[in-house]
């Protein structure tokens, strides 16, 4: 089952509750039919209660899948506790039958300590079950009272508990990296798709020309070839200008060119984050701006995604005898004729 971005791969959680707590219940049954054994059945209704408690505290069904550290070391320390009272009720010289049930009461709660990824506190658990059994009747108990067989139960919890974890990891790097193909896809689709719309503008606004050029076997007026400048400007526009035109930019831009003008147009991005309504208000208003120009040099510019201002329309005046420009370079007497600023927000 998918949460959010992580996938977990776990059996039905209430039947793994359901059966764990009838394994529990089943140890308390067996304490009830044995507590004529012990020499006072005192303690042993007290580690009931206890064993019952804190079982029930491991198993409560809201909890989260990661026991907390605290509830661990409880459980630990409830199962020393446990075995306690029992044992120093029973003579280990004589044959206690079930009534030895913390052994594998304890064994079912470090099993559900561990499956519950504590699996430290699991084995202290065991290991301390172990010692207590060793020092009440002998290392021949371990076998006899079954602590071999909660061990095995634990060690089967961890190996079910660490297989179930690494298959959620590698299902959960299979999905990111499904996601991360769907997203490569999806923009190679995009820059596809956009590809062919330049090529398409492309053709449609260099077609006509380069048709023109064939019939005329390459034989172009001087006003053939300023056209052939104007397309070329047409053809850089389309690159770097992106969502700053439209076709009424496109139209005004050429008249701009054909008066005299030179124009740039340069989009850094920072229309993408706009509606469409927002930039067609824009590009409009853009059109206004360079139909009224009458600068020598046009630059036209985005704004930063957190400025005011869209779009910056600079008019540059050029004052110089053509000297600077024919060596690359800008005039010192250029000024800014015009200034203006196409706010991102209609007011």
């Amino acid at each position: 089952m998918a949460t959010g971005d992580s996938v977990v791969i776990a059996p039905p959680r209430s039947l793994v509750l359901v059966l764990a707590a009838l394994f529990s219940l089943y140890h308390l049954v067996l304490a009830v039919f044995t507590l004529d054994l012990p020499r006072s059945p005192g303690p042993v209704i007290v580690a009931m209660v206890v064993y019952a408690a804190i079982t029930t505290l491991c198993l409560w069904p809201t909890s989260p899948l990661t026991m907390p550290l605290w509830m661990a070391a409880l459980a630990f320390a409830l199962s020393l506790v446990i075995s306690i009272l029992v044992f120093s009720q029973l003579d280990a010289t004589k044959s206690n039958g079930y009534a030895t049930w913390p052994v594998a009461a304890i064994g079912t709660l470090m099993t559900i300590v561990t499956v519950r990824t504590r699996a430290l506190f699991g084995w202290l658990g065991i290991a301390a079950l172990a010692v207590i059994v060793v020092v009440w009747s002998g290392p021949a108990a371990l076998v006899e009272m079954g602590v071999l067989g909660s061990a095995v139960w634990v060690s089967i919890a961890f190996a079910l508990a660490h297989a179930l974890a690494q298959a959620a990891r590698d299902t959960e790097l299979f999905a990111r990296a499904e996601l991360d193909a769907a997203a490569w896809q999806a923009t190679q689709e995009a820059q596809l798709t956009e590809g062919r719309h330049r090529l398409d503008q492309m053709n449609r606004v260099a077609g006509p020309t380069l048709h023109h050029i064939v019939d005329t076997e390459g034989l172009l007026t001087a006003e053939d070839r300023r056209e052939c400048l104007h397309l070329e400007g047409a053809m850089r526009d389309e690159i770097r200008g992106r969502r700053l035109l439209n076709e009424q930019v496109r139209t005004e831009v050429l008249a701009a060119r054909r008066r005299g003008i030179d124009v740039t147009l340069l989009d850094d991005g920072g229309l993408d984050d706009l509606t469409d309504a927002s930039r067609h208000r824009i590009q409009s208003q853009l059109a206004g701006e360079i139909a009224r120009s009458q600068a020598d040099r046009l630059i036209v510019r985005t704004g930063l995604d957190d400025s005011a201002a869209a779009v910056t329309v600079v008019g540059v005046r050029v004052s110089d005898d053509g000297t600077a420009a024919a060596l690359g370079a800008d005039s010192d007497d250029d000024e800014v004729a015009e200034w203006r600023q196409i706010a991102r927000d209609e007011e």
